[in-house]
């Protein structure tokens, strides 16, 4: 019993130590800050201890502060004679601070904005150049001789009439049809090439007219000499046209399908001798 009644004693004690140490290192480092820095204590002076200033003491005219206010009571000039100035100080009006005049001075936001004219560019603007030359379009299909057909495109060749591929021809008292004839000899000579063609400018639409060339060969023109066009009045196409009409081509020939000739005859004996015959070696 004796023994523990020790060892809480010592535990007590060592605690008791314990906390005045710690104490004691509070108390020391509180003292040494203290010391660092001493308290600053600001005096106020006594405003009925500052004297006037010499000058101002002195000098009994009224100072000029400019002209009251607007909307200010005029002070009366016979008080004015009888009582001493009173020293008065004008504070100035602020001005009304708003978020889209913030920052501007009172020149600028007391008065009316005004719209000025823009002024003229520096230099002229520049234009989109403009596609020069011919458009070339590609895989060409002839419906009929001078009218050709693309993917999206019907282009009639410019300068001749348009011809229909169901037109007929009479020629030695028989009718053939010139327009199917026409028309095949149209696609061979174009044999789906491409074409260079004069589109007319802002042309969207399905169809349109045209001068068009190939190979240098302008598609009118050829069509005029071989007799499978008829060009419009006024052309310079129609000299051709009689030119093809006096040489009988085209539609102003007979059918180029009549295939029936005369027997050809041959001088050559030989020809006449059967194949099974022997031929000598050579």
């Amino acid at each position: 019993m004796r023994q523990h009644l020790y060892t809480l004693a010592g535990g007590i004690a060592a605690i008791a130590l314990f906390t005045g140490i710690l104490y004691a290192g509070a108390v020391a480092i509180r003292d040494r800050e203290t010391a660092a820095t001493p308290e600053l204590v600001l005096e106020t002076p006594d405003m009925a201890e500052i004297e006037t200033a010499p000058d101002q003491a002195d000098d009994d005219v009224p100072l000029d502060l400019g002209p009251p206010p607007d909307g200010a009571a005029q002070p009366d000039a016979a008080a004015t004679d009888e009582q001493p100035q009173a020293t008065t100080t004008t504070e100035k009006a602020a001005r009304a601070i708003e978020p889209q005049q913030f920052g501007l001075p009172d020149t600028v936001t007391s008065a009316p904005l005004k719209r000025l004219e823009p002024r003229a560019p520096l230099s002229e603007p520049k234009k989109e150049a403009k596609a020069a030359g011919p458009s070339v379009l590609y895989r060409p299909v002839a419906v009929a001789a001078g009218v050709i057909q693309f993917d999206k495109l019907t282009l009639q060749i410019d300068g001749i009439e348009p011809e229909q591929a169901e037109r007929t021809c009479e020629s030695g008292g028989k009718s053939w049809p010139c327009g199917i004839v026409a028309r095949t000899a149209f696609r061979n000579f174009l044999r789906a090439r491409a074409v260079s063609c004069d589109l007319p400018e802002g042309s969207v639409g399905p169809s349109a007219t045209a001068s068009c060339t190939l190979g240098g060969q302008d598609l009118a023109t050829w069509l005029v000499d071989n007799g499978w066009a008829t060009p419009v009045a006024g052309s310079p196409l129609e000299k051709r046209a009689d030119a093809a009409r006096q040489a009988k081509l085209g539609f102003f020939g007979g059918d180029p399908r009549d295939l029936s000739h005369k027997p050809m005859t041959f001088d050559d004996p030989t020809l006449g001798i059967e194949m099974d015959t022997p031929q000598p070696d050579l």
